[in-house]
Parts: structure tokens; sequence; C-alpha cells
């Protein structure tokens, strides 16, 4: 059981908090910042805090009620003897067609025995659900990736020809010969690169080469020197001042798509959790369906012997509306085996749904038994760890963080682009021309001075600016509203791991009521049955009634016994998936797998390499 001061819990969650808000800097203001960190803390501080200092751990604890039956130990030994369900049919897997019946294919039920371990390890492998998920964190990836790409160097490469012929005038005083045509033609190629700024702005470099050659019909002066060969080195840097600036913004793409990765991290483990916690509450189940066939096959087979003693009276005593009760009792045990036997099914198909495992396809009719029984030890516990752990494993604290984290960047967006645009552009510009493009680079690299140089602004601002100011209200409500669903977060999960533990508490104090009561029941019985070898009077159908009245009532104190086993260890596995740490008890090394592992029918397994040398 990890154990945390409430102090370190709060500076540990103080930390993960303001790395959460790390993307909140900026035009959001200082001020704005600690408003939500303070709220943030407060919620997780007013469900911590009423609790008092730390508690000491404590015990789950019961009354011995079997010790008030008043019972004598011989006594207790044959009932744990010969009314114990666990003793039932130790054989049970020998007893195939008359404990099991049939399968849906008309033969005899083929069974294999599973651990609970074993569940568990082929749902986290095999689980359909669980492959799923584990797409999440790949796919989040690779949309980050794509994100952070867009500051990459970007190569362009641009070629064109034209070829022109504009008829031009002449010089006028030559009739006839007034209309003269240019013919040009020219290649242009430009190639360069260019990247975006995590400050908003844009830097590119690119170079130019027009290749002109001109021909004139006519009169008319060509261009010199012909053919022409210029280039041009150009340097642009695009900034903008207001609207659109700083890292905050340049950035929310990849901070948002960083915390999408985060969060499916998060889904996954919620996922698997999630798994885990089915697996064992549905081998639980089967635990119970089985123990339930168990009490109703047993049950059938006392009716049936009450049954045939009482039709031996007939010659003396018993009448056939009481044979004919009898009966009706027997066929309705025989009705209670039959829906335990489809229970048992049902239970060991779900089980099969979740291990997903290739050699238990759902499909077959091979009946799983369980292998390993319920618990009875009790559990050490603290209120106040067991909430501490919560708020530190809980993959939906995450969440909520991260939801708090978004809308803190999207308001910061928003607070930024109700800003005027300003955009501040540099250019700067080499020129040459010549006759070939290598004497024109060699006129660049002579020049001592930049052939062009320009600085602009330009400044752009909607009238009354509603557009922009709407969406930044909208943003801080949003932002408002993820604090309000962080604080609605803590306290269902406070909540939920309330509930947990006193549901662990509560069980575990139920199973020795339920053992008194089968025990009682069980010593109704045996008694009767003393009391019908020693006397006359058993014999008779009023006392046979009576001990086919106790037989039900000994089967439905059997039954709650079971329940109540079968619900203390399904409420230990609900009070670890509340408190988020299912998976460290199952001893599960938690690993996120890479697009690279997931490969069709090859995906990584998540339980460690650990438990593959082991």
């Amino acid at each position: 059981m990890i154990r945390i001061c409430r102090g370190r819990l709060l500076f540990l969650f103080s930390s993960a908090v303001v790395t959460a808000m790390a993307g909140c800097g900026g035009p959001l203001g200082a001020r704005a910042e600690d408003d939500l960190r303070h709220a943030v803390l407060e919620s997780l501080r007013r469900e911590v805090e009423p609790l008092g200092p730390a508690d000491t751990p404590r015990t789950t604890t019961r009354t011995d009620a079997s010790g008030q039956l008043e019972i004598a130990d011989r006594y207790l030994a044959e009932i744990d003897k010969d009314y114990n369900p666990s003793r039932y049919y130790s054989d049970s897997a020998s007893k195939g067609p008359d404990l099991f019946g049939e399968d849906l294919l008309g033969g005899e039920p083929k069974t294999v025995s599973v651990g609970l371990r074993r569940a568990v390890r082929a749902a986290l492998k095999n689980n359909l659900s669980a492959q799923e998920a584990t797409f999440g964190p790949a796919i989040s990836g690779s949309q980050l990736a794509a994100a952070e790409a867009a500051f990459d160097w970007v190569f362009f490469s641009n070629l064109t020809w034209q070829d022109l012929d504009t008829p031009l005038t002449g010089p006028g005083f030559i009739p006839g010969l007034n209309e003269t045509t240019n013919a040009r033609q020219t290649l242009n190629s430009t190639t360069g690169v260019r990247r975006s700024l995590v400050t908003g702005g844009t830097f590119s470099a690119q170079n130019e080469l027009i290749y002109s050659d001109v021909r004139n019909s006519g009169f008319g002066s060509l261009p010199v020197p012909n053919p022409a060969s210029s280039v041009a080195l150009t340097f642009q840097f695009d900034q903008p001042l207001l609207r659109g600036a700083g890292s905050d913004v340049g950035l929310a793409t990849v901070r948002l798509s960083r915390n999408a990765e985060r969060r499916s991290v998060a889904a996954l483990k919620q996922q698997l959790i999630s798994v885990v916690t089915d697996t064992e509450t549905a081998y639980w189940d089967l635990v119970l369906a089985h123990r339930n066939l168990l009490i109703a096959k047993k049950l059938l087979e006392r009716g049936i012997a009450v049954q045939d003693d009482i039709k031996a009276r007939r010659v003396l005593d018993a009448v056939q509306a009481q044979i004919a009760d009898a009966v009706a009792t027997v066929e309705q045990r025989k009705s209670g085996v039959l829906t335990a036997q489809r229970a048992l099914r049902r239970a060991s198909d779900r089980l099969k749904s979740l291990m997903n495992d290739p050699t238990l396809p759902v499909g077959s009719e091979l009946l799983v038994l369980p292998s390993d029984d319920a618990l009875d030890e009790p559990m050490t516990y603290s209120l106040v760890d067991e909430i501490e752990a919560a708020i530190e494993h809980r993959p939906e604290i995450d969440t909520a963080l991260l939801d708090i984290d978004d809308a803190s960047i999207r308001s910061v967006v928003a607070e930024n682009g109700a800003l005027p645009q300003l955009n501040l552009r540099v250019q700067a510009a080499m020129r040459g021309l010549e006759e070939y493009a290598g004497r024109a680079y060699g006129e660049i690299a002579r020049n001592e001075f930049l052939d062009d140089f320009l600085v602009g602004l330009f400044f752009e601002q909607p009238v009354g600016n509603r557009g922009p100011e709407a969406e930044y209200r909208r943003r801080r409500l949003e932002r408002m509203r993820s604090v309000v669903a962080y604080r609605r977060v803590v306290q269902g999960i406070v909540l939920e791991v309330k509930n947990a533990l006193d549901d662990v508490v509560t069980n575990y104090r139920l199973i020795d009521q339920a053992r008194a009561g089968r025990i009682a029941a069980a010593e109704s019985v045996r008694t009767l049955l003393v009391e019908k070898k020693l006397t006359n009077a058993g014999y008779t159908v009023e006392r046979l009634n009576v001990e086919l009245t106790r037989q039900d009532a000994l089967a439905a104190a059997e039954r709650a016994e079971a329940r109540a086993l079968i619900d203390y260890n399904a409420s230990i596995a609900r009070l670890h998936r509340a408190t988020g740490t299912t998976l460290e008890r199952n001893r599960i090394n938690f690993v996120v797998p890479d697009a690279n592992q997931l490969e069709p029918f090859e995906r990584a397994d998540l339980i460690g390499r650990e438990e593959q040398r082991r």
C-alpha cells in the first residue's frame, strides 16, 4: 500500500499543475495563472483536509458470529465435512454429464481449469478492447509529429517557360513599316527554402534565375545584353508583432497535440484497468456460478432422497397429494440445476470473451472452470491513503488536468487573436544581370552592398472587433468550465473510493454473518436427520416435508455465503480500480507500445519483459 503524506501529495500535485499549465504564459498574465492554480489545488485540498491527520492503517475486522451458535466442536467438524459447498463434488471434473449437463452440440462438455492470474494475463495480451486502445497513443504520436513538422524546412522549386509574341507600334515615319513584333522567350527558375518559426513568423531564402531571349521584326531596339540572364538572391523575414506573435501562439497546435498524446496514454491505462477489473469480476462471477451449481446439484440429490422416503410411506400414511408435492419440489430443484448450468455456461463464455485466448475461442463449447477459490483474508486499509493513491494514479485526473491545459492554451490564442494585426516584413535582395548566368552570379559576388532592401509594416483591424472578442469570451468560459469539470472529477473519484472501501469493509463482515447463517441452517438439517435415525417420528410425512423446507433454507444460506465471498473479492478489485492501482496490484508493467510494435498479430506484450523472464 502506497502511503504519502498530504503535504507531499499537494507539493507533487502542485508541480503537476504547474507543468500542465506550462503553455499558459504570455498574454494570459501571471494573475490568471495564479487564480487557475489556486482553483485547482483548492478542489483537492477541500477533499483531503477534512479527513484530519493521516490516520493509522486499519485492518478489516468482524465478529465471530458462528461462536454464538453454541454448537459443539465435533458437530462443527461434521458440518464442515458434510454441509460445506466447497467440499461438494471434489471430483466434479469426472461428473461431466451429471453436473454440467449437455453442451449445444449434444455431447459431454469438455472442461478446462483456468486460474485468475492466467485469465488476467490473457485478457491484457489478447482482449480486443485493450488491443484497440493501444493504437490511440501511436495515432496521437503521429498527429504530434505532424504538428511539429509544421516548423520543418520546406524546399521549393518552380520552373516556367514562356513564349510571347507582342505587336508593337513602329517609328511612324516609314509608311507600311509602322508595326513591329516583339518575340520574347523566357525561362524562369525559382529555387529556395522557407520555414515557419515558433514566434509566428516565416523566413525564406530563394534564388531566382531568368533567362530571356528577345527578337524584333521590323524596326526597334533590342535590350542589351540579349540573350540575358538575370539572377536574384532574396531573403525575406515576416513576423507578426501583435496578432499571431509569440511562441504561445506559434506552438499552440504542438502543445494541443502533445496533450492529445498524453490523453490517449491516460485513456489506454484507463482501458487496461477496466479490462483487468472486468476480467477479475467475470472470474469471480464464474466462481459463484460454479459454486451455485454445486449447491443446486446437492439440493436436488437431497430432495430426491426425501422424495423416495415419502413414496416408500405410500402404504402407511402418505397420500397422493403429499407425494405429488414432493415430486413437484424435486422437479423445481431440477429446474434450478438447469438454470445454474446455464449461468455457468454464460459466465464461462463471458470470461472467454474477455480473455480472447486463441486456445479458448468463444465459439467453442469448451467449458471454463475456475481453479482459484475466493479469498477470505482481512485487508489493511487507510481512507487517506486510498484517496491519495487515487489522486496520484487515476488516469481521469490526468485527463482533467489536460483539459484545463487545453482550455488555457486556446484562451491564450483567442486573447492574442483579439489584438490588431501588425506584421513586419524585412527583405533583402542581391541581383545580377549578364549574358550568361555564371557572370551574373559573379557580379553578385563582387558587389559590396545590398542591391535591394525593404522594410514594411502592415496593419489591419476589424471595425468593432466583435468576432475575436466573442471568441475570447468563449474560450475563457470553456477554461472556467474545465476547472469545474476537474472539481467534479476529483469529487467523483473521492466518492468512488469511499464507496468501494465501504463495500470492502462491509462485505468482509457479511461473510461471517452469512457463514453463521449457513452453519445454523446446516445444524438444523443435521439434527433433523439425527432425529430421523433415532426416532420413528422422523419418518412421518410431515417431518419429511419439514426436511425439504430446511434443505431449501440450507441451500439459500449456502448461496448467501458464496455471494458474500464473491462480493468481498469483487469489491477489492473495484477498490483498486477506484484508486487506479489495479495494474500495480497485479504486478503489471504498463508499457506504451509505439507504432513499430503494433504489427498485426504481433502486438507488444504489455505485461513487460519481467513476466516473460519468469
